[in-house]
């Protein structure tokens, strides 16, 4: 990037998203040497951006905090996004969502050219949002737990489950996912090896350790299919426990996210909860298993009798 102004404006957006880079990392996202990395940093300096340095090899630079905010850089496409998000924010279940977003999506519209404008009136008109009673959460515990997020930092909290048991967890953070009238965070639990949906507004006493921690692969295409695929299970109104011969690790590689929950035996094998709001719902998770699988199940009366009788009317259909 041979301009200094466009290259300086990139810098700046960077730093702006992101609370540590090294040297190196910002050399190759801006396509420049060591020394013109760091006349690009004098440069936001003689501005009046703050950002600091760090020699070493751990080192770099990151921008710090400052008596007042700095001036954003933000593209049309991130300007639209943050103005539909303060929207959303108002009516989901932010406390002091409602006055502190439209604050600021006032302001924010006010400096929009007219043609974003329009795109953001275009998303609103046309973006349903369901109604209802939502479970108010702290502006200040969701931004702590996005930051948590980012920065790839273990966290251990209190956390309440429907029934009323407060257990402690330590966890290392994924995701933040609004689902039907809740904020979820996902994450992986520590102490039971497993990822876990948390409904925020049960979680307290959240307290960063200062750990980091390498990021894990989550078994879904992303955490809003995840917490989708386990608020589902957690309704289900007919439940049974299948005992698979097989090791956990390949059980979680072959169902993916709908093995949430399954945990391993004494023996090596698996229990795989599986459940639906139906009996046949119920019975089609069988169908995945597949043949060289062995397994038996532990059911009611009801789904056993059902059992039974899928399996004479599949003999008499072959």
């Amino acid at each position: 990037m041979a301009d200094p102004t466009a290259r300086a404006l990139q810098l700046l957006s960077l730093l702006q998203t992101h609370r540590h880079w090294t040297g190196p990392e910002l050399s190759a996202r801006l396509g420049v040497t060591a020394r013109t990395l760091r006349r690009d940093v004098d440069r936001l300096r003689e501005l009046g951006y703050r950002v600091g340095a760090r020699p070493g090899v751990a080192g770099g630079y990151q921008l710090e905090r400052g008596a007042t905010l700095p001036p954003l850089l933000l593209d049309d496409d991130e300007a639209v996004a943050i103005a539909v998000g303060l929207r959303t924010a108002a009516i989901f279940g932010v406390a002091q969502g409602e006055q502190t977003s439209l604050s600021a999506l006032a302001k924010l519209e006010q400096l929009l050219p007219s043609s974003l404008r329009r795109r953001v009136q275009a998303l609103q008109d046309h973006t349903a949002v369901s109604a209802g009673p939502v479970a108010r959460i702290d502006a200040d515990l969701l931004g702590r737990l996005a930051l948590l997020c980012r920065d790839h930092e273990r966290l251990r909290f209190r956390y309440t489950s429907f029934a009323g048991d407060e257990t402690s967890r330590h966890v290392e953070p994924h995701s933040l996912v609004p689902h039907e009238r809740h904020w979820y965070f996902v994450a992986w639990d520590v102490g039971r090896g497993d990822w876990r949906t948390f409904r925020i507004d049960r979680m307290a006493a959240v307290q960063g350790t200062g750990a980091r921690f390498a990021a894990r692969d989550l078994p879904a295409a992303d955490a809003a299919e995840f917490v989708a695929a386990a608020h589902s299970q957690a309704l289900r109104r007919h439940v049974a426990i299948v005992h698979l011969d097989a090791g956990l690790e390949l059980v979680r590689a072959h169902f993916g996210v709908w093995s949430s929950g399954s945990t391993e035996r004494p023996d090596g094998g698996v229990d795989w909860p599986i459940g639906g709001n139906s009996i046949p719902e119920l019975l089609s998770a069988l169908l995945w298993i597949p043949a060289e699988m062995a397994w038996t199940v532990t059911c009611g009366p009801e789904v056993r009798a059902a059992l039974r009788d899928l399996r004479d009317r599949l003999a008499a259909a072959v």
